[in-house]
């Protein structure tokens, strides 16, 4: 943009505009936070909701112990952000990539997840072609069916591999209970106490051939109830439910945490007695894990979003909007919503206090 909007009212704000409300935001950082700390685990958050390194200055002020990154690409521009211990949950393949960790590795105390040798020979190599070491962490599969080696002995003998392998330095385990998220909070915590035992296990069994297993990483927002408290874990990787949105509310059942991503957007027609239309549709607010919920107008609820359009019902003529009407919507998962903008308005007040690049956007690789 071409000027400032700090200072503005929120409301005159061009639309469609992401917005964080900044008390929310810290409120949510401090509860997860306090919630780590109270089980005895330390918070290496996820940034990959919010992709911006002002906002992991602020987990790290809060208590974090470091960040975690979907994406090496994402890694880069934390590193670039001065945040210096960054875990890379995932794996990271291939000559251009593993390039970039080793580089990366002299400017960020960055590590990365392992489920194959093939990775851990990879990265030796290059780290002992540049003279650096890589930490790592064996993923460990332990009900999500997605990467990970299975636990127990595999998980062994790949943890005894990384640690003979020069050039990488064998950190620890992860793994993640994302299969658990959705259920009902009784299955919950029974299913994640299942999960992290595997977790548990395996790291007795690493420990049985001498090998420390420092690190044992774990946890969502949706299990942040209950995996802090499970015995062996050590870390928390939870970070979007700093922004909180209604797919962690309704669908994982997070309570106790404020609304503070929103999407500001503008009545453009009211075509039918029972139909208004928003200026925000699919390239604004993601609806694919359940459609955004309005703000504070009763008798109007987002019915459908195309790829520019918000389709809102109205409920009776009485609670019809007026064309230039700004309306304010809570995402319904923050990831498929933050990625799609350039900028967050940080306020507090009703006002734009700051405004935040997200930096991450589009760090894909």
């Amino acid at each position: 943009m071409s000027y400032s909007p700090v200072g503005m009212e929120k409301r005159a704000l061009d639309t469609p505009a992401l917005l964080l409300d900044l008390d929310c935001l810290e409120r949510n950082i401090n509860r997860m936070s306090a919630r780590c700390r109270s089980c005895g685990v330390t918070w290496r958050p996820h940034t990959k909701g919010h992709k911006t390194p002002a906002i992991a200055h602020k987990l790290l002020d809060a208590g974090a112990i470091g960040i975690t990154c979907a994406k090496l690409g994402e890694a880069e521009v934390m590193a670039a952000g001065g945040i210096r211990d960054i875990l890379v949950a995932n794996q990271v393949v291939g000559p251009l990539k593993i390039a970039r960790l080793v580089n990366l590795r002299r400017h960020a105390d960055v590590m990365v997840a392992v489920d194959h040798p093939q990775h851990i020979q990879a990265i030796s190599e290059a780290a002992r072609a540049v003279g650096v070491e890589v930490r790592v962490l064996v993923e460990i599969d332990i009900g999500l069916r997605r990467c990970g080696v299975g636990p127990g002995e595999p998980a062994r003998q790949l943890a005894q591999q990384a640690n003979a392998a020069p050039g990488v330095v064998f950190a620890g385990i992860m793994g993640y209970e994302g299969h658990t998220l959705t259920l009902p909070d009784d299955e919950k915590e029974v299913a994640c106490a299942v999960a992290i035992g595997l977790l548990a296990e395996s790291k007795n069994l690493i420990e049985t051939s001498g090998l420390e297993v420092g690190i044992v990483s774990a946890g969502g927002t949706g299990s942040l109830a209950f995996t802090p408290a499970c015995p062996g874990v050590t870390e928390i990787q939870a970070g979007g439910g700093i922004m909180m949105d209604a797919l962690y509310r309704d669908k994982m059942h997070v309570r106790g945490m404020d609304h503070a991503l929103r999407i500001l957007a503008t009545v453009v027609s009211c075509p039918a007695p029972d139909r208004a239309v928003i200026d925000a549709g699919r390239k604004t607010m993601g609806g694919q894990y359940g459609l955004p919920e309005v703000v504070g107008r009763a008798g109007l609820t987002l019915e459908s979003i195309n790829a520019e359009h918000g389709i809102l019902s109205v409920k009776t003529p009485e609670h019809m909007p007026q064309i230039g009407d700004k309306i304010e919507l809570i995402p319904g998962y923050s990831d498929m919503t933050v990625f799609l903008h350039n900028q967050m308005h940080g306020i507090r007040n009703g006002r734009v206090e700051i405004v935040w690049d997200i930096l991450g956007r589009g760090k894909l690789q």
